[in-house]
């Protein structure tokens, strides 16, 4: 009971000091230095407004990291998914090769070059197999209309009979890998004058 009387004392004492720096009932300054009041102020202002800045600061630095994260997540994606490119560019070449052969074949199965070209038809067929597992798919060309991302124009002809840049005839194959373009189609479009 004694500690509530004089905490009691002390508040009343606290009251009744006049201009101890302390706020009234309407929170109305009333210290007698007038400047130190407005000059607490204007430092809680302050406080408030790099406290602000420095909230403004975390979030954006926390989106730059979620963006960076996004982009090295990407990134690590494409250089798994296009991991095998390399070496599928250094095997298109030989079957390139092996379709030159293969069309050589005049399909006389009696003669000697058919017999051994009938292993090459086979060996091809495994390599393109094994190809298409890996998500190597063929550039489809003639017959479809010119895509400059997808198709490279080797040259132009006229046929009037088909629609202007559509593709005549293919000259080289083109390939993606899995969806991307690895090699663009070499192709002849046609160029109605």
């Amino acid at each position: 009971m004694e500690e509530n009387k004089k905490k009691e004392e002390e508040m009343k004492d606290e009251n009744n000091v006049p201009n101890s720096g302390s706020t009234n009932a309407s929170n109305e300054c009333v210290c007698s230095e007038g400047d130190s009041c407005n000059n607490k102020e204007d430092e809680l202002k302050k406080l408030k407004d790099i406290i602000i800045e420095k909230d403004n600061k975390i979030k954006y630095h926390q989106a730059e990291l979620i963006n960076y994260r996004k982009r090295k997540d990407e990134e690590t994606s494409n250089m798994l998914k296009y991991a095998n490119q390399d070496l599928i560019l250094e095997l298109i070449p030989i079957a390139d090769n092996f379709e030159r052969a293969i069309k050589l074949d005049d399909n006389n199965l009696n003669d000697e070059l058919s017999k051994f070209l009938a292993g090459f038809k086979i060996l091809y067929s495994h390599l393109m197999n094994t190809l298409k597992k890996f998500g190597v798919e063929e550039i489809k060309t003639v017959g479809e209309m010119f895509d400059p991302m997808m198709h490279e124009a080797l040259m132009v002809s006229e046929d009037k009979e088909k629609p202007d840049d559509v593709v005549l005839e293919c000259l080289l194959k083109g390939y993606t890998l899995k969806g991307k373009v690895i090699r663009p189609a070499k192709v002849v479009v046609n160029k109605l004058n």
